[in-house]
């Protein structure tokens, strides 16, 4: 698809764009809600967790908290039914997080006890260049959770501070998604070599079941061969017992090769289903990490959304686009009034179609031709409407743009992109 395709305005020729492209730390929630450590008066003190702003609970109970913690800390409240779900847990303690109750100090004692050690490490440092150090480093380290819930509660922890760990931590779930497919195709070929030796294992034991077979087979009749000419009298008992000790000889050297490789081969089939297993493992952990850390980046962006939405002081967009018809395919139903009145907030109007599930496909077409400009979220579309889409666009030459999600920080993104408001060409 080219990047350098546009839209007409109708009415009128469309303003340009600044350079500056609009981002989502233009909206500064405050992320603590008492004072920063130099204007604050008497001793310094850590933060509690009700004072922080609810768009930093929902980081620091799903990533400093362990879902069994979660559920004996909620229990003790009564808030833990036998039938919740991970995620209903997770949902209650960000809720109560931000309570000054016995709930919130449940939940506060429970991390303070968890991450003492971390709290004690940074309990050293006297200044923010020293805590945003000492969080640095157990970055480097890998040692997210105490850390974490260590810099935000430090004295000496400013806002700055504050906002640049949230960030790193709201980061660290595109880190386990590329860790987590990489891990797939780990455990894929492990799996593959754990069935290569396994059918290799088989061929050996049937090969050394055969052999042993044989060995005896040919030991009963070598015993009776020497019996009857021992019988006969034709050959002495000691040339008779010379050769079949040989033969026996024979038959043990290649017995005992035969079982060294065979237990070569087990324990290499071993070795390969302990890691197979161990990435299985590894994989299924980080699935879980990368859901908690989804659900975690979807609260926070909801939390910023309605901020950026109902809120009229908090500018949307320094761009307009009056006049200007959007049709988005696909996406979430329950999202669409949002996404509507983001778009409305720039002076453009949007028009729905869901892709195919409630409206027609037929539809399509005559929605394409009345839009300046066709969105629709990759994530949340099926194929064929996707190929319909950019198929109509290419055939009346409207302008598609590809949204990397259903949300509305995405279509805020695309909306701010320089090129949607130049001349209209077709995308290749």
């Amino acid at each position: 698809m080219s990047a350098a395709g546009s839209v007409a305005v109708r009415g009128g020729s469309a303003p340009s764009l600044p350079p500056k492209p609009f981002t989502i730390s233009s909206i500064p929630p405050a992320l603590v809600l008492r004072a920063d450590p130099v204007a604050s008066s008497g001793p310094p003190r850590r933060t509690k967790l009700w004072e922080f702003n609810t768009n930093l609970h929902c980081s620091i109970i799903g990533t400093c908290l362990s879902t069994a913690e979660l559920r004996q800390i909620l229990r003790k409240v009564g808030l833990a039914p036998a039938d919740s779900s991970d995620h209903d847990l997770h949902g209650t303690a960000v809720g109560l997080a931000g309570r000054h109750d016995k709930a919130a100090k449940l939940l506060h004692k429970a991390l303070d006890e968890r991450h003492r050690i971390a709290i004690h490490q940074f309990a050293k440092a006297r200044t923010e260049d020293e805590v945003r150090s000492l969080w640095q480093e157990s970055v480097r380290r890998g040692d997210i959770p105490g850390a974490y819930w260590a810099t935000l509660t430090h004295p000496a922890a400013t806002r700055t501070v504050v906002r640049d760990a949230f960030g790193e931590v709201h980061m660290l779930s595109h880190l386990v998604g590329a860790a987590n497919r990489a891990d797939i195709r780990r455990l894929c070929q492990l799996e593959e070599e754990n069935a290569e030796l396994r059918a290799r294992l088989d061929r050996q034991q049937a090969a050394f079941r055969e052999a042993v077979v044989t060995r005896d087979a040919a030991i009963q009749e070598l015993r009776r061969a020497l019996a009857q000419q021992v019988a006969s009298g034709s050959s002495t008992p000691d040339e008779h017992s010379d050769t079949l000790h040989r033969l026996v000889a024979d038959l043990e050297r290649r017995l005992a090769a035969e079982t060294r490789h065979s237990s070569v081969l087990a324990q290499r089939l071993t070795g390969t289903r302990t890691a197979a297993a161990e990435e299985r493992s590894a994989r299924l952990s980080a699935e879980g990490e990368a859901a908690a850390l989804r659900r975690e980046l979807d609260a926070i962006e909801a939390s910023l959304h309605a901020r950026c939405c109902d809120d009229p002081a908090v500018p949307v967009a320094s761009a307009r686009l009056d006049g200007v018809t959007l049709l988005y395919v696909g996406g979430r139903t329950h999202h669409i009034a949002q996404l509507r009145a983001v778009a409305e907030r720039t002076g453009a109007s949007l028009v729905h179609h869901d892709g195919g599930i409630e409206h027609h496909l037929n539809l399509l077409a005559g929605l394409a031709s009345q839009a300046d400009l066709v969105l629709f979220p990759v994530d949340c579309i099926s194929h064929h409407a996707a190929q319909l889409a950019k198929q109509l666009c290419r055939q009346t030459g409207k302008r598609f743009i590809p949204l990397r999600s259903a949300s509305a920080t995405s279509l805020l993104a695309a909306l701010q992109r320089p090129e949607v408001t130049g001349p209209a060409e077709a995308a290749n």
